[in-house]
Order: structure tokens, then C-alpha cells, then sequence
């Protein structure tokens, strides 16, 4: 973390606790551990939609090639 030694980072930190306050700073905590949270939901749920898409996507392709194949055969039987 650059030229800061420890003390300089423990004053930081006393500095910070007076100045903000101990129930103010665990709320912060609380709201970040939130956010964070809502963030991993949305993503996580967010690959589920995209895998559930593809999965349909290649369900149609794969429809599509049996029906082609279908026709072709129907299309020999008539001629």
C-alpha cells in the first residue's frame, strides 16, 4: 500500500472510527454486504437466463435440421 508503515495505517483507522463512529460504520458494513449479495444474485441469475436461452436456441436448430431432413425424404418419395 505504498510508502504507509503500519502505525500509519492504524492511525488512519482511529481516526476514522472517532470521526464516523463504531454503529456507523458497521451499517455501512451491513449495506455493502447487501449490495454485494444483490450483485452476486443478479449475475448468477443472469447466467441462468442465458443458459436457459441458449438451451432453447439449440433445441430449435436441432428441430429444424430433423424437419429439413423430413422433407428432403418426403420430396423423394413423390417425385
Amino acid at each position: 500500500m505504498g510508502s504507509f508503515s503500519i502505525t500509519h495505517w492504524l492511525i488512519l483507522l482511529v481516526v476514522v472510527v472517532v470521526v464516523f463512529g463504531t454503529s456507523k460504520l458497521r451499517n455501512a458494513g451491513k449495506d455493502l454486504g447487501g449490495a454485494v449479495k444483490g450483485f452476486k444474485e443478479a449475475v448468477k441469475d443472469e447466467n441462468t437466463e442465458h443458459a436457459k436461452k441458449h438451451a432453447v436456441l439449440d433445441h430449435d436448430a436441432t428441430a429444424n435440421t430433423e424437419e429439413r431432413s423430413t422433407t428432403k425424404v418426403d420430396d423423394k418419395h413423390n417425385v
